[in-house]
């Protein structure tokens, strides 16, 4: 990278870098799933309670009732049309990952993103796709929450969608894809985990954020970051935002790693349809 694209991103980063570190320029849609992750931070926070958060918002409300009625909740057929019995039937941990999917696909379909639009929505499907294969591989492994699995797929690229949304604010990105190109390559890791830490999102889902692009040498898949490095391999990866093109060695030992899961693909298709459903997408 030059001294030229240096300077490019240099004011983006050094703003971003000032909000991360204090009060952050949450889009709205955010606020909201931040008010939810908060409420069931809480250990003594009850059914009741979270539905009261939730139910103020009736996007994320929908988005709840939808999905403890998809064939991955609800396999018996029997719907249900009240919150808290969805909220009982899908889990804590399944509240706190729509609520943020939710914001997420907010963010993507904001005025702001409308110049990279296609970009944005080709990123949103492949995060939607980690999450629901990444779901999928943790219920087959049996030592990983696979809900807890499926966020860390839905937010390992959240990074970009941030970027995005900020970057609209900034004249060197317009109509500059090269330049925009770049700054996602360069920090979206970076910026993506900053934010998680800012957003409450466990460590471990941190943390396996972080890695996700990273080759792993595992035998043995057993924690969050394992299930999420397999998932992005099976979905395709997305190395149109690794900063550098992988070596050819590295790149024989990836495609080794996604032949171990392949099969999985076609397992996971009902989830990842599940998930788009639920999240309208």
């Amino acid at each position: 990278m030059n001294s030229d694209s240096q300077s490019i991103h240099f004011r983006i980063l050094e703003d971003i870098a000032h909000e991360l570190s204090g009060d952050v320029n949450f889009p709205t849609c955010l606020d909201a799933a931040l008010l939810v992750r908060n409420t069931l931070k809480d250990p003594f926070a009850n059914l009741d309670r979270v539905v009261q958060v939730v139910g103020v918002e009736p996007l994320i409300s929908s988005k709840l009732l939808r999905l403890a009625n998809s064939v991955s909740y609800n396999p018996g057929g029997k719907a249900i049309t009240d919150l808290s019995a969805a909220i009982g039937r899908i889990g804590f941990d399944a509240v706190r990952t729509i609520s943020l999917a939710v914001a997420m696909d907010q963010m993507l379909k904001s005025r702001n993103l409308a110049s990279y639009d296609e970009l944005a929505h080709r990123a949103w499907s492949h995060s939607v796709q980690v999450a629901a294969i990444a779901r999928v591989l943790a219920r087959r492994l049996g030592r990983i929450n696979p809900d807890e699995a499926m966020l860390a797929g839905l937010v390992h690229d959240i990074g970009i969608f941030y970027l995005l949304y900020r970057a609209t604010e900034y004249p060197a990105y317009r109509d500059n894809p090269p330049a925009m190109h770049e700054l996602l390559a360069g920090w979206h890791e970076g910026i993506g985990e900053s934010l998680l830490h800012v957003l409450g999102v466990p460590e471990r889902i941190t943390e396996a954020v972080r890695d996700h692009d990273h080759l792993l040498n595992v035998e043995n898949p057993c924690t969050v970051r394992d299930v999420l490095y397999f998932a992005n391999l099976l979905a395709g990866s997305d190395q149109e935002w690794l900063p550098m093109a992988i070596p050819p060695d590295e790149q024989e030992m990836r495609e080794a790693d996604r032949a171990r899961y392949v099969d999985l693909i076609a397992e996971a298709e009902d989830d990842i349809a599940d998930l788009r459903s639920a999240l309208s997408l």
